[in-house]
């Protein structure tokens, strides 16, 4: 279990798989009566009517009936105990529900817990009774990827995490995210260009375990395509050690200026402080974004003084800035009424902006509630950015390179855009960054064909 727990780490893009609370869950809470009138009406954001009131019937699909729509939200809650994914399926529910739902008809959320290694069962399970997928995500999601397009089973997924799910049939995402483009180039090309002596001294330290190894790769060949060459691979076991003394020796030994870290954020903080006690600095350290929120910054405290930790958010907006987002805020109103005293997530913002890519879809299917439309409907998001959650992204080009990402840096004091990081998009995200194309060797994500399926069975 121990192993599995570190699949989650390592896999992860959007802290999922910790139970720490996120920077902006600490937003002042409004009063009741503005999270009231925040819920009243159907717009999102930029997103006008997404949800309202209608007279849709008829049983149309499977899930579907003329009063309720059956949605599965997949989780592995019963391995993590974090309920982030849950949490927002329920706030946007409850939300969308008392503003009429989809043309009437109520979103029943139907939660399929994985307990992280019974994957495909949780699929199958979905595949038997729901609409369609939205809002979820599991860690080894790879695994039941031909299940669910065997199913017909369209996904608007909060993450995606391994190959074969990443960019497969019927599947939408909230970030850009596959394993045919480099997903970090813009942030290494950053990390190498601040720091130029960290050029060919940098390393990846990861828990050694078969979803581990596939981030190595993916980042082991962007930092070569960068010019980084030379890279270090250092490995630990994938449960962990209690002494992380030899690894910092280690790091210092071979010159090490910058490394990338994969295992769970809590394995981090004692390599740091190692590597303080050995009088060792580096130029900078990637904590992975599973390190986002301030469960991180609590436990590491006076060690981010000094050693400089940084993270790559995939183009999601930063949770300390909600202030300055009216989507952010509002999505913090709404888990005070619906959710009351539960965190704010980044994967939870990602989980958000699927459910409103679902209802914005479905909505324009009127009665005619179908597969097909919901999936021809989302297709037609080309300029998608969840009402202001994210970047700009084309739902329609799943297997598209990464454009936009934006760059978080650690301090005792919080997560916030890092010193020297220049937005040149919406004030927030670097967009029109470097594409760079991942060797083959990675598993390929399943499409219809690969199952014997086609886009006209789908009804």
């Amino acid at each position: 279990m121990a192993v599995a727990g570190l699949l989650a780490a390592g896999c992860s893009r959007a802290g999922g798989g910790t139970a720490s609370s996120s920077p902006g869950s600490s937003a002042p809470a409004p009063a009741s009566s503005s999270a009231s009138s925040a819920s009243a009406a159907g717009d999102f954001g930029t997103l006008s009517n997404v949800c309202h009131g209608g007279s849709a019937s008829g049983a149309t699909a499977q899930g579907v009936t003329s009063g309720s729509i059956s949605v599965g939200v997949l989780t592995d809650v019963g391995f993590t105990k974090d309920p982030e994914l849950e949490n927002a399926a329920k706030v946007f529910s409850d939300w969308c529900n008392a503003a009429g739902g989809i043309n009437g008809r109520m979103i029943v959320p139907d939660f399929h817990d994985t307990v992280m290694l019974s994957v495909v069962a949780a699929m199958t399970s979905a595949c038997a009774k729901d609409f369609v997928l939205a809002g979820g995500s599991a860690a080894l999601d790879g695994l039941a990827a031909t299940t669910r397009v065997k199913c017909l089973l369209p996904d608007f997924d909060a993450q995606e995490n391994m190959p074969q799910a990443a960019g497969s049939a019927l599947e939408f995402g909230a970030v850009p995210y596959n394993f045919a483009y480099a997903d970090y180039a813009g942030y290494y090309k950053w990390l190498l260009q601040k720091y130029p002596d960290s050029v060919g001294h940098t390393a990846l330290v990861w828990g050694n375990s078969a979803v581990t190894q596939i981030d190595y790769a993916d980042q082991a060949a962007t930092i070569k395509a960068l010019g980084g060459g030379n890279l270090t691979s250092i490995t630990f076991p994938a449960t962990g050690v209690t002494n992380w003394t030899p690894y910092a020796e280690e790091i210092k030994a071979k010159g090490i200026k910058g490394f990338s870290f994969y295992g769970t954020p809590q394995w981090l903080i004692p390599l740091e402080q190692a590597l303080d006690t050995i009088g060792y600095k580096l130029d900078w350290i990637d904590t992975n974004s599973n390190a986002y929120g301030t469960q991180f910054i609590q436990l590491a405290g006076n060690t981010l003084t000094k050693q400089t930790n940084y993270l790559s958010l995939f183009g999601i907006y930063p949770l300390e800035k909600s202030s300055d987002n009216p989507t952010l805020m509002k999505i913090q109103q709404l888990y005070q009424q619906y959710a009351p005293g539960q965190p704010v997530t980044l994967q939870a913002l990602q989980a958000f902006s699927m459910w409103l890519a679902f209802a914005t879809s479905a909505q324009t299917c009127g009665s005619s509630l179908t597969r097909s439309c919901i999936y021809n409907a989302a297709l037609k998001l080309t300029s998608w950015n969840g009402g202001g959650i994210t970047a700009t992204e084309n739902l329609a080009t799943p297997l598209a390179p990464p454009s936009c990402f934006n760059i978080e840096q650690a301090s005792p004091s919080g997560w916030a855009p890092a010193t020297e990081f220049t937005p040149n998009t919406d004030g927030v995200y670097s967009c029109g960054e470097p594409t760079i194309k991942l060797p083959s060797s990675f598993p390929a994500p399943v499409q219809l064909s690969d199952v014997g399926k086609s886009l006209t069975e789908l009804k």
